[in-house]
């Protein structure tokens, strides 16, 4: 029996769907032809590829109004449209303690440019924000609340629904990096004011393509100006969405690809019973921790690894050379998650996991860390 050793799924996932490279090859080699500046018959069939990816991606988010979402390289180009549009002089954002540097890079810059300021949310041991603790932090200056929705090195999965209802007035920014794919969202019945995602994680898509889902554009400025195809008459970005934020030609083949992953149904090759009893027999392993959820309910696909007497790096290249397992090991630019949870500076072996691992799978993963460790 194959095994897939491929557990870095939490930086990219693979494999990818098949139907993912032969449909970018089919606009390459095939299709061709632009998006949205045309109107000729290669053109149009283009655009309402394109249209019709950002129709699927809004549905999968369960936002209604699909003009919303505006398409970007990764999730990181929409974190910083939000940041530096909202945060032009002094006040506060709250995070979550779990933030990946595609938050708190941008924001240390703000900080320093203009004043703002960020604060962590009060939160339990593993990093869960802890909704009861929301109010009793809002300010008149709050400007904006940014959480990760699913940790990169945990999996910690926050309760977005319920932080948001606590925010009240504050707008919310989700990071749904890790997320979206495999964790169900509705940003329209959350009320939820922007959520970032990227397309080669757990929606199994190509990189390069990502987006922005925004509740209301107003004070938004884009991040890049230039040529939308609309409004052309005008030295001014167009005021509607989502041409406002597409300024240039898009990642054309990336959505050609995305959109082959959201139609290729991709069924889960592991219960969440197997997973959970993956994660429970490394625990029974000596003295190897087991960085996750406190509650089993609350965890997502990825968790990471630490041993007192063997180096991550070290333990990651063992799993590699002589078991074929592929891992991260660091900080997963996430120093303030590691700085949380105890494990910074020395980070962990993180473990990602994807739809494509059976039970089989996890127990060669056990048995190859038992083995690492023997003395």
């Amino acid at each position: 029996m194959d095994l897939l050793t491929y557990f870095d799924n939490a930086a990219t996932s693979f494999p990818k769907p098949p139907g993912v490279a032969a449909a970018m090859a089919r606009y390459l080699n095939e299709v061709g032809g632009p998006y949205g500046r045309s109107a000729y018959t290669r053109a149009l069939d283009v655009s309402r590829t394109v249209e019709k990816t950002r129709d699927l991606l809004a549905e999968r988010m369960g936002a209604r109004a699909a003009d919303n979402l505006v398409f970007a390289p990764n999730a990181t180009h929409a974190i910083n449209l939000v940041l530096r549009s909202l945060l032009t002089g002094r006040g506060r954002v709250l995070i979550s303690p779990l933030e990946h540097n595609a938050v708190t890079r941008p924001l240390s810059a703000l900080a320093s440019r203009c004043g703002a300021t960020f604060e962590v949310l009060p939160h339990l041991s593993d990093g869960r924000i802890d909704p009861d603790g929301i109010e009793k932090v809002l300010t008149e200056d709050t400007l904006l609340a940014v959480v990760n929705h699913q940790s990169n090195v945990n999996g910690v999965i926050q309760p977005l629904a319920e932080i948001k209802q606590r925010l009240g007035r504050v707008p919310l920014l989700v990071d749904a990096s890790q997320s979206f794919g495999s964790i169900p969202i509705q940003v329209d019945d959350w009320h939820i004011d922007f959520l970032a995602f990227t397309g080669h994680k757990a929606l199994l898509g190509p990189t390069g393509i990502g987006g922005l889902f925004l509740r209301d554009a107003a004070g938004l400025e884009p991040l890049i100006y230039g040529g939308t195809g609309s409004a052309s008459e005008h030295f001014e970005m167009p005021e509607f969405t989502p041409d406002r934020f597409e300024a240039g030609t898009p990642n054309i083949a990336g959505i050609y690809g995305l959109l082959a992953a959201l139609q290729e149904s991709v069924d889960c090759r592991h219960s969440r019973q197997e997973f959970g009893r993956f994660i429970e027999a490394l625990k029974t392993l000596p003295r190897l921790k087991v960085i996750c959820a406190e509650r089993f309910e609350d965890q997502g696909d990825v968790f990471s690894l630490l041993h007192p007497e063997h180096d991550s790096a070290v333990l990651g290249q063992r799993l590699f050379a002589e078991w074929g397992i592929e891992t991260r090991v660091g900080l997963h630019c996430a120093p303030l998650a590691h700085r949380t949870l105890g494990t910074f500076p020395g980070g962990s072996l993180r473990v990602g996991v994807s739809r494509y691992h059976t039970a089989d799978d996890f127990a060669f993963f056990v048995k190859a860390v038992k083995e690492c460790l023997q003395p």
